[in-house]
């Protein structure tokens, strides 16, 4: 699943990356986490490279207009601080907004976090209604391909990680 925003300007010119250093505890045992952020589509402007956590990247640059995740997966937010919607990012290239997501309401990130996978047993529970409340499925360590073989056609309206990332 790939979703990100971005808006800007082109340039020609390419920029030198600010590097913001990998942080105690933020990769796993053995993991490494890379991603960097550009100021304009097509992999232009201003170069910043993430290998931890960044509550706001617009402190280093004005916008962000595509991504490349070398290494993740990682997690981007809309607005600084981890606030707003979330967009995961798997290794590729995101040379604009389009080619991470369809939505038209969020074209920009803020923020970006690590997304940990562990290797422990997995566990989630799905509800039909908020408030961990109504009709229940419980996904363990198996991919679900569809949710309406479940029972979920119209919705779910919120979820519990019991186990696992």
């Amino acid at each position: 699943m790939l979703l990100l925003f971005f808006r800007g300007k082109m340039t020609d010119k390419q920029g030198t990356p600010d590097q913001l250093p990998v942080e105690k505890g933020q990769a796993g045992a053995g993991a490494t986490y890379k991603l960097a952020v550009f100021e304009f589509e097509n992999f232009r402007g201003k170069k910043v490279e993430l290998s931890a956590e960044c509550k706001d990247v617009m402190e280093k640059m004005q916008r962000v207009g595509s991504i490349i995740v070398e290494s993740g997966p990682w997690v981007g937010y809309e607005r600084p601080g981890f606030a707003g919607e979330q967009f995961v990012l798997e290794k590729g290239e995101y040379p604009r907004w389009s080619t991470w997501t369809n939505c038209l309401n969020s074209y920009s990130l803020s923020s970006f976090k690590l997304l940990k996978v562990d290797s422990a047993d997995h566990k989630l529970h799905l509800f039909e209604n908020a408030v961990f409340e109504g009709r229940m499925m419980e996904i363990v360590d198996d991919d679900v391909p569809s949710i309406w073989a479940y029972g979920f056609q119209d919705r779910v309206a919120s979820a519990k990680a019991i186990n696992g990332t």
